[in-house]
């Protein structure tokens, strides 16, 4: 049997965690510089406010209705996932952390285990050790216990947050009550085709041929198929490396200088040679894109992305600097007013397979470097320690202007009880 254990609105969770008086009061959380809508709690999405809503256009709603807004607050946000999935990983050996807030568990060898029960211990002492609360769905395959788990958040007061699919009867109602549009795994692309097809919920779909399902969605559609009938096709996936890493911003006002996209790209490129070497990676190319304010539509738009490719495996932020420079040089134009930014670095290749070239640039000297610029930095403080593109007196910070404390990873910022 497969668990999803999904965290209940999570952001939203987390700000009210040392906030009880919060509790049952509408709540956004904002992205990056305070764009637009990432997570609502249920009060906030009962008033109106969408997914992805900008801000600037909700604010008298937001005013008028007295909902909180907080920026967002990623070091509270990873610390408390991690407490979770730390928790839930002592309860089975085989999990799989799907997102930040939701894990796949398997229960292999649990013949003689009532897991209703199981799982509702689970949720309280998860809901007890970490203040978040939590919605599990228990079926026999990974597609079904999504479904099992968005049962279950549907309707707490008669699930109580746990719902299990456990016989066919129960399988078929999910079923049928499902939308195909809410089916895990079939996206927008795939939904019109089938409500198209007059295919409009999850028993719809199981009911059609195979060979259908196998031409016109491929064998990523067929599993699908095979799981919402309740024979296990995906198994658990084991955290793997990356295969690309980004760091994107945009920017707290708009910049139509160079020396400032220039200073930009830099930083960005410092912190995916950063989470490169974190990884044990080298990369082979990097994407680079700028592009204007698309809310600006008095103002002129641009967008261009160029890929670059480096001369020889590498995760030296030197290296990488170096490629991001050349790239903006290649597509950065006067006279636009430029918003947002950001770097990809793609091709990615373990730190210790590398191969190598005949006729190289590579400075044997840069792995000692950054292996030093590693150690003051984790010693003294992120960014202590820049490059010669960087901006050295300025710290770039994103606009938070509703930022809360960081109460469980800065010791001055931790919550004070009287």
């Amino acid at each position: 049997m497969y668990a999803l254990v999904d965290c209940n609105n999570f952001y939203a969770s987390c700000e009210r965690l040392f906030k009880p008086n919060l509790r049952d009061k509408p709540i956004v959380v904002l992205s990056n510089n305070d764009g637009c809508v990432i997570a609502r709690s249920n009060e906030a999405k009962a008033l109106g406010v969408p997914m992805g809503a900008p801000a600037f256009k909700y604010k008298d709603l937001f005013e008028k209705n007295n909902i909180h807004v907080f920026s967002s607050n990623y070091a509270l946000y990873g610390d408390m996932s991690s407490r979770v999935m730390n928790m839930l990983s002592s309860y089975t050996p085989d999990i799989e952390i799907y997102s930040i807030d939701e894990a796949f568990l398997q229960f292999k060898d649990f013949k003689y285990v009532d897991l209703q029960s199981y799982c509702e211990t689970i949720k309280r002492k998860v809901d007890k050790g970490t203040g978040i609360p939590v919605s599990i769905g228990l079926a026999p395959t990974k597609a079904l216990s999504k479904l099992a788990n968005r049962v279950a958040k549907k309707f707490p007061k008669r699930t109580g947050g746990v719902y299990v699919i456990d016989s066919e009867e129960k399988r078929i109602k999910a079923l049928k009550w499902l939308s195909i549009g809410d089916v895990w795994g079939i996206g927008r692309k795939y939904s019109k085709r089938l409500l198209d097809k007059n295919i409009n919920t999850a028993y719809d779909f199981v009911n059609l041929s195979d060979a259908w399902v196998r031409q016109e969605m491929s064998v990523v559609g067929l599993r699908l198929k095979k799981e919402l009938e309740g024979e296990p096709t995906l198994s658990l996936e084991k955290s793997s490396p990356k295969k690309a890493i980004a760091t994107t911003r945009s920017f707290d006002k708009m910049y139509s200088d160079y020396d400032t996209l220039k200073e930009r790209v830099s930083t960005f490129a410092v912190s995916c040679a950063e989470k490169l070497r974190r990884q044990k990676s080298h990369c082979n190319m990097l994407m680079l894109f700028i592009h204007t304010n698309n809310f600006r539509q008095d103002l002129p738009q641009y967008y261009r992305t160029i890929v670059v490719k480096t001369a020889y495996p590498t995760n030296s932020s030197i290296d990488l600097i170096k490629y991001a420079i050349r790239g903006l040089d290649n597509i950065f134009k006067e006279g636009y007013h430029y918003k947002k930014a950001g770097i990809i670095v793609m091709g990615l290749t373990p730190e210790g397979t590398k191969q190598f070239t005949m006729f190289t640039d590579e400075n044997p000297k840069h792995a000692s470097i950054m292996k030093t610029i590693d150690s003051l930095n984790n010693a003294i403080g992120q960014n202590k320690v820049k490059f010669g593109s960087q901006d050295m007196g300025r710290m770039w910070k994103m606009k938070q202007e509703s930022l809360s404390p960081r109460y469980t990873t800065n010791i001055n910022e931790i919550i004070e009880v009287y």
